[in-house]
């Protein structure tokens, strides 16, 4: 699963355990962004407190891994040049990256789109405000041999959004029940987001 994650919250966490229980995954792997090529102009976080609140959202959960692979590269983070280190680490395994769907509405635009969907099947997890149905209106663009690599899959709805949070921290408001508690704490003690509250 990757992501910006500019802070992981529970919406992320939900879609991850959702993913790996409808399709009976053995795990799943967080891989925080290092340089995110689609966030400019947007501030994100340092990706060692971007890892480190990662690291303390998921480590309760046996099923639930860690990967520094983007962080510890140098140069964007291209979703596939991550894809294709997995793939070569272990080629007999059955790779998924899961996202969520309004990502993949975009996937046209990410780098070497032909690689991602030749190293993985893509689980498209649902967000507010978008519908599952228009992954197949991506036929004309993607043709329909990819498309049927990309899974939509409803996720239980929770409204929440990492810009959301960091919104909410900039106005002074509690971000409690939103992220985990172990999170919060974090980005308290760290002020990851102080820049943002100036």
């Amino acid at each position: 699963m990757g992501g910006t994650f500019n802070p992981i919250h529970y919406g992320h966490l939900v879609a991850a355990e959702a993913a790996r229980d409808a399709f009976n995954l053995d795990q799943v792997i967080f891989i925080p962004s290092g340089e995110p090529p689609h966030k400019s102009g947007l501030f994100v976080a340092d990706s060692e407190h971007r890892y480190l609140m990662t690291f303390l959202a998921i480590v309760s959960n046996q099923r639930f891994e860690i990967s520094r692979v983007e962080i510890d590269r140098s140069g964007p983070s291209y979703t596939s040049d991550t894809l294709a280190y997995f793939r070569a680490l272990d080629p007999d395994v059955a790779w998924y990256f899961i996202t969520g769907a309004d990502a993949i509405l975009d996937i046209v635009t990410w780098h070497h789109p032909d690689s991602i969907f030749s190293n993985a099947e893509l689980i498209a997890a649902s967000r507010p405000g978008y519908s599952l149905k228009r992954i197949q209106a991506l036929k004309q663009q993607l043709g329909a041999e990819r498309v049927a690599r990309i899974h939509p899959l409803e996720v239980p709805a929770l409204a929440i959004s990492s810009s959301q949070i960091r919104e909410r921290l900039q106005h002074g408001l509690s971000i409690k029940y939103l992220v985990p508690e172990a999170v919060e704490d974090y980005i308290a003690k760290n002020r990851v987001y102080a820049r943002l509250e100036a």
